[in-house]
């Protein structure tokens, strides 16, 4: 791995981990090498809320994209490593990706201080490294065992309206907020299903192989569906009774495994699938798919004070519930892990009135969450002053605002 950034905590590892136990889980220095508009950055945050204010372009949702690196998983804006990589004029992406890049953080955690460092291996496009307390980790998903962090963007705010996929990963963003291996069973789930996919769509019925393939799909794809489940219904009772101005909502799942693990044991739902995707491997083959399994599943949320899907309610309603949705998973998330996730708010102002800003600027306090938000004008954040850290973004570099 290159980059400051990240070889200053190779070699100088945070104190023990107990200096600092029970503290809530916030980033408390964030530096950048080489990433996005970012030649070289260092910021230093305070434990509370933070606001990001600058123009359009200015850098604000590249400095949430790196700190969403800090957990498992894509990131925020589900970019390819090397698209990452600062990018000079006369350069093209593959030239700067060569240059890698690399994200070097200090968190306090209920555990006391961390440092995780996370960047793009030099001359690789495709392998992305990680280090916790400067020591080299077989797998990001180690990750979650140490931050869970969710996000809003704008691209959310039809989470909705539009396909299941997001919703399912949306879902699972939160899942991982609980249960930190639950990152590792669903990324297992999608490799094999990749696998199978492939060697169907190549005509290459190894018997054996396809077996093996689809027993890992059949367990890890049980065990997705269990942790889904019980956190939907967690969610489901919290969402009920709304945050606030925020609508209340309930939540369900639906899929054919879903209603298997309602009406059986996990050993047989496991044997179940194991059965049908054995018995769908020509239709799978022709389709490039499977047909069946938790990548099937979608969330559906009602809106109650309405009365209708959320998917049929206006741009505004779905942003209210989405941001309802995600203050119910922070509080039941502090409860089960000491401290609620990382929350990034990506131009959060956007279709809330200012009755529902001003609730979620409230309940952002009280949660005691580190909060990063941004926007393009600092008045829509003026209740926060005296709460929050302001920073203006203005290309590439950042300055503390007053």
């Amino acid at each position: 791995m290159t980059g400051v950034a990240v070889n200053e905590f190779s070699t100088h590892p945070a104190p023990p981990l107990n200096t600092a136990a029970g503290a809530p889980l916030a980033v408390r220095q964030l530096r950048l090498t080489g990433f996005r508009s970012y030649a070289s950055l260092r910021l230093d945050a305070e434990a509370g809320c933070v606001v990001l204010c600058g123009a359009n372009g200015a850098g604000k949702t590249n400095l949430l994209e790196a700190l969403s690196l800090l957990a498992p998983g894509r990131g925020l804006r589900r970019a390819r490593l090397d698209e990452m990589a600062r990018r000079l004029p006369d350069q093209d992406a593959g030239e700067a990706a060569l240059a890698g890049w690399a994200i070097a953080a200090k968190l306090d955690t209920a555990h006391g201080p961390l440092a995780i460092g996370t960047g793009l291996e030099p001359a690789s496009t495709s392998r992305r490294a990680v280090r916790i307390e400067g020591l080299p980790v077989t797998s990001q998903l180690a990750l979650g065992q140490h931050v869970a962090a969710v996000w809003l963007t704008p691209q959310l705010d039809r989470l909705f309206a539009e396909g299941a996929g997001g919703r399912r990963r949306f879902l699972d963003r939160m899942v991982t907020g609980f249960d930190p291996d639950h990152a590792g069973r669903a990324a297992a789930y999608e490799n094999a299903l990749r696998q199978r996919a492939r060697l169907l769509s190549e005509g290459r019925a190894d018997a054996a192989w396809l077996a093996a393939l689809e027993d890992t799909m059949a367990r890890h794809g049980v065990a997705v569906a269990i942790a889904r489940q019980e956190i939907v219904a967690r969610l489901d009772q919290a969402a009920r009774l709304g945050v606030g101005p925020f609508p209340r909502g309930a939540l369900s799942l639906t899929g054919e495994v879903d209603t298997w693990i309602a009406e059986m044991a996990a050993v047989d739902a496991e044997e179940k699938l194991r059965a049908a995707l054995a018995n769908g491997r020509r239709g799978d083959g022709d389709s490039g798919g499977a047909t069946i399994g938790p990548h099937r599943s979608d969330l559906k949320v009602v809106h109650l004070d309405r009365g209708r899907p959320a998917a049929e309610c206006s741009t505004g309603e779905q942003k209210a519930l989405l941001v309802g949705l995600v203050l119910a998973h922070a509080r039941l998330a502090h409860i089960a892990r000491g401290a609620p996730p990382l929350l990034l708010l990506d131009e959060i102002a956007a279709h809330l009135d200012r009755t529902r800003l001003a609730a979620l600027f409230d309940e952002l306090a009280a949660l005691g969450a580190q909060a990063w938000m941004s926007g393009t004008d600092a008045e829509t954040f003026a209740p926060l002053r005296g709460r929050a850290q302001f920073f203006r973004v203005d290309d590439g570099a950042i300055a503390a605002d007053a």
